[in-house]
Parts: structure tokens; C-alpha cells; sequence
């Protein structure tokens, strides 16, 4: 059902860059979203992506990151982990508006004869359409956080700075609050920060009819108070308006830079309270994360994108989060799952150095045989394994192997009837290269009662609803008399464990720990024999939070 209720009380508050793209607009758009949650506010928070494409599904995970998945099953910007990591809430299809699903819209409607004949633009009818989505987003929130993807001058998202300048004349300039972010490079051969990119930048803003209420300065290091005075002076606002926000450890410290450095004061002027944030819960998780323990581990990534970490960075943060809870060190070692499958000596001597072995999401044939071999390697080995969505497909055909079934394999990379232990969903064939065909978002799942995997989830239901961890009290899910489980996790594939092959996969070690409600699809397995291995068709990162740490990422680094 389309929203389509209006927020007359929501404050709003849009975030842009300048510069160069990859500034640190998320975090510091998320940071400031942390500091009013902790004031007691409902916030919200919108990435609006200049981006022709309709979603972020088939985006290049090298160039963009991670591709996130909301509870409602929306391909999105890694962004959106960061808002729900900072903010603990939920995000929706609401969330992202990207160029391209604008443009869609329009075009249909248009085909449709809904403008009537009239000339369709990008002024007023994507702006008002930018807009409209801004409000919907927007509903059930005191405030709303709306980051404007690329950077300010790109042709590209001229648009969505006509939305956002327009919008205040919509609700109201006062409740309009405006923030640039810009960088300020340091240039080693004059031993000096230039801020003329950061003046141009902001000058292309001001250019654009938006004066920005506070600019956010970006360096490598902490910077004089001169440098911050002279884009104050540059940009024609206060000079407690423009802060420093160097590169840090953890972008969890981001908040607390925040705080120092004056912005709260703006904050509490726009929206009129000036009490305290209650930050304790994050002051705790960012001494964990920053205190050295008595015990490290290390923890091998199988993966075939190595060279980006932002490809994987749920599943990183959800480690780091759960190793600062469990008071250990994390070191992940990336394991090249391609080189692995090729017989590589040297990712095969990584592999068997690791304390545990994830083995996280992905598409297509390349380093599945890898995959195959960390799956194999723990389950022969004893050593700690965790797998997340495809991570599950194959360690259910490294079983099926040691089952029996010698050439065992998905029918993704090509095996054939016999052979298929990982096959296409039911009226999926034929579809597979078309995007938005796959299980996407939230679907429920039923744990068996004597399995591991349940136990696990019932002692972090108890937690939850002891008040020991905050969020929310069904947030793992419910459990009956008799101990089974019922739960909800994000999906993001198109592929399944084909059931008839369960007696070689049980033979080769593994057994279905959890289901569909219907039991018609395997949601989770695990090996009885084993100190730890679990595995879920999920994406279980995509819930786990730095103050709620998901209970299989906070099990397996336990189990190091």
C-alpha cells in the first residue's frame, strides 16, 4: 500500500559533499542521526542517488560496495547498513530513491496519459516527485535525515538540489537545516591544507540557491582552527558552524567528534531542546572496540572480491562488534576463494592458520570451488565455520561430496540432474539474468528445537527480553514450550538446497537445523560433530548491530 500520509511535524535535515565522492556524507549524516536518537527523537534517514538505475541489485560490487538489503526486500546503497548500524532502526523502501526508479515512475505514468498531455520535466515533475518521496520516507519520524548521493556539480544530481532547496519552501526554511560536507587535502610538497577545493565546492552549492547551516570539514589529520575560520568566512556562515572531522579509528567515534566539536549546539537550536544526549550505551561499545585484549583471533574471509572491503562490510563490522563484546581481538585475513579453488598453497596455509572461517554471500561460478574447500576443510578439521547465504549452498555440496556424490555442485555453475544439490527455486529458470527474481527481504524461518542453532538463538531471546542487550524484544524471534524457534532473517539469492539429496549431505556431515514454516525450503544447517559450524540461506549481517551484535556472528567468534 503506497504511503501517501504527510509528517507536518518532522524536522529535516539534508546532507551533501563536496569535493570528491566517498567524503564521509553517510557517517556523518548517520553520527548526527545517533546523537538526536540518543536526544530521544524518532529519526529516520533517505540516500537519494543520482544513479540511472532503477536499484543497487546488479551494481558492480567493486565500485559500489556492499549492496544492501532492506527487511522489505530493496536492493540498496551500503549506506543503509550505516543508518541502520548508527541508528538501530529499520529502513524500507522508502529509504533509497534513486534517479532511475524516478525516471521509471514518470515514464509510466506519462505512457499512462496520467499528465494529460503536458510536457513532462525535470522541473517540477522529477523535483516534486523527489520531494513527495522525501515525505513518505518521512511519516512516523520527529526527524528525517536525507543524504544526497555523488557530489555537489555532478550533471547528474542537479535535480535532487533543486528537491532539496525547493523543499523548504514546501514545510518551512525553519525546519530545514542544510550540511555540506566538503574535503580539505593535505599537499605533502608544501607541507600545507589547500581549502580552494572546499571554497569551490561550497561556492557550486551557493550557486545552486543552498547555503549550508553547517559545513563539515574533512582531513587526513586534525587541522587548526584557522582552517575551519576560513571557509566560515569563505562560506558566509558563523564560524562555530564549521567543523573539523578528521579520519579516525572507527567511524563509531564519529558521534562523539561530533560532540566536541560545537555542532550540538546548532542541533539543539533546531530543534529547540538543549538536553543531553544519553551517548552511554556507544561510549561503552567505542572503549571496547578501542581497548587492546590478552586474546586475538583470526578469522579467514573466503572471498573473491578482496580488493574492496565495503564488499563485505556488514560481515566485517558484525565480527569487529562481536569481538569487541567478547572482549578479543579481531584480525580478518582475506582468502582469495578463486586462488583457493585453484589449489593455491599459499591461501590453503592462510586457511588452516585461521581460528575460523567465514565464508559470506555471492554470485556466479568464480571461487566457489574455494568456497567448496574452506567448507570441506572445516568440517574434516573441526575448525569454526560460519556461512552466510552461498556460504550454506556450499558447504551443503561439500557435504554431498563426502556423501557420496562426487561432482556435486550448484545448478548456477552448470550441474546437472543427480548432480544438482543446490538448485533454481521452483518457476525461477529461465529468469536468472533478469535481477528481482530472487527471494529478497524478510522471511521467516523455523528452528528445530534440539539444534544448535536454536539454542543459540533462545539464550539471545533471553537476553533481549532480560534487558541485558538493548532493542527490540522479538528482534531474534520467539520460541514454544518445546524449544523451537521461530524466527525472521534478510534474504538475498535465488537458489536452494535441493532436499532429495539430504541423506548424502546428513552422510557427509551436516544436518537441516532450521526451515521454511512449510519445511519446503532449507533456511539453516549445522554439523553435529563439529565445536561450531552453522550456516544460514540468510544474510544474518544484515540485522546484526554494533550494540546488538547478531547472535551467530557473537556464537562463532565465542567458539574461537
Amino acid at each position: 500500500m503506497v504511503n501517501n500520509k504527510k509528517n507536518k511535524n518532522c524536522k529535516y535535515i539534508f546532507v551533501t559533499g563536496g569535493v570528491l565522492s566517498g567524503v564521509g556524507k553517510g557517517i556523518t549524516a548517520a553520527s548526527m542521526g545517533a546523537i538526536l536518537k540518543a536526544k530521544g527523537y524518532r529519526v529516520t534517514m533517505q540516500k537519494c542517488d543520482p544513479y540511472l538505475n532503477v536499484d543497487a541489485g546488479l551494481l558492480n560490487p567493486v565500485e559500489h560496495g556492499e549492496c544492501y538489503v532492506t527487511h522489505d526486500g530493496v536492493e540498496t546503497d551500503l549506506d543503509l547498513g550505516h543508518y541502520e548500524r548508527f541508528l538501530d532502526f529499520e529502513t524500507s523502501k522508502y529509504s533509497i530513491t534513486l534517479s532511475g526508479s524516478i525516471n521509471k515512475e514518470l515514464i509510466e505514468k506519462e505512457r499512462a496519459g496520467g499528465f494529460h498531455g503536458k510536457t513532462v520535466q525535470l522541473v517540477p515533475h522529477f523535483t516534486n516527485l523527489v520531494q513527495e518521496k522525501i515525505e513518505k520516507a518521512s511519516v512516523d519520524s520527529d526527524i528525517h535525515i536525507v543524504e544526497i548521493g555523488g557530489t555537489v556539480g555532478d550533471y547528474e544530481g542537479l535535480s535532487f538540489l533543486e528537491a532539496i532547496r525547493l523543499f523548504a519552501n514546501r514545510v518551512g526554511r525553519r525546519n530545514c537545516l542544510y550540511i555540506d560536507v566538503v574535503y580539505v587535502p593535505w599537499i605533502n610538497t608544501s607541507k600545507e591544507l589547500k581549502t580552494k577545493p572546499a571554497q569551490n565546492a561550497l561556492k557550486d552549492l551557493r550557486g545552486f540557491g543552498i547555503i549550508p547551516d553547517i559545513v563539515c570539514v574533512r582531513t587526513e589529520k586534525p587541522a587548526g582552527r584557522e582552517i575551519c575560520e576560513k571557509i566560515a568566512r569563505f562560506a558566509g556562515i558563523a564560524d562555530d558552524a564549521v567543523v573539523n572531522l578528521p579520519d579516525i579509528d572507527s567511524v563509531y567515534d564519529v558521534p562523539f567528534n561530533v560532540l566536541k566539536s560545537g555542532v550540538l549546539n546548532i542541533l539543539n537550536d533546531f530543534v529547540n531542546d538543549d538536553s543531553e544526549p544519553d551517548m552511554s550505551r556507544w561510549e561503552d561499545f567505542s572503549r571496547r572496540r578501542a581497548k587492546k585484549y590478552k586474546k586475538t583471533v583470526k578469522i579467514g574471509l573466503v572471498a573473491k572480491y578482496v580488493g574492496n572491503e565495503d564488499t563485505y562490510i556488514c560481515v566485517t563490522e558484525a565480527l569487529k562488534a562481536a569481538g569487541a563484546w567478547n572482549e578479543v581481538n579481531v584480525l580478518i585475513d582475506w582468502i582469495n576463494a578463486e586462488k583457493l579453488g585453484d589449489g593455491d598453497k599459499s591461501e590453503l596455509e592462510l586457511l588452516k592458520k585461521v581460528d575460523g572461517i567465514v565464508v559470506p554471500g555471492g554470485f556466479g561460478a568464480r571461487g566457489a570451488e574455494g568456497k567448496i574447500t574452506a567448507a570441506t576443510y572445516a568440517l574434516e578439521n573441526d575448525k569454526p565455520y560460519l556461512g552466510l547465504c552461498l556460504g550454506l549452498q556450499m558447504a551443503c555440496v561439500a557435504a554431498a561430496r563426502r556423501g557420496g556424490i562426487s561432482k556435486a555442485n550448484s545448478e548456477e555453475f552448470g550441474a546437472k540432474d543427480g548432480e544438482n544439490v543446490v538448485y533454481i527455486m521452483e518457476g525461477q529458470k529461465g529468469k536468472e539474468s533478469t535481477g528481482g527474481t530472487m527471494r529478497l527481504g524478510d522471511y521467516p524461518a523455523v528452528l528445530k528445537a534440539d539444534s544448535k542453532t536454536a539454542e543459540i538463538y533462545r539464550n539471545a531471546i533471553d537476553k533481549m527480553k532480560s534487558g541485558k542487550v538493548s532493542g527490540t524484544k522479538d528482534w531474534w524471534g520467539t520460541y514454544n514450550k518445546s524449544g523451537a524457534v521461530s524466527t525472521v532473517e534478510r534474504h538475498r539469492h535465488r537458489y536452494e538446497v535441493n532436499q532429495k539429496f539430504l541423506k548424502e549431505i546428513e552422510k557427509g556431515g551436516i544436518v537441516v537445523s532450521g526451515t521454511s514454516p512449510d519445511g519446503k525450503l532449507v533456511e539453516f544447517v549445522e554439523a553435529p560433530d563439529c565445536k561450531f559450524f552453522c550456516a544460514t540461506q540468510a544474510h544474518p549481517e544484515f540485522k546484526s548491530r554494533p550494540l546488538t551484535v547478531h547472535p551467530l556472528f557473537n556464537e562463532f567468534v565465542k567458539n574461537l
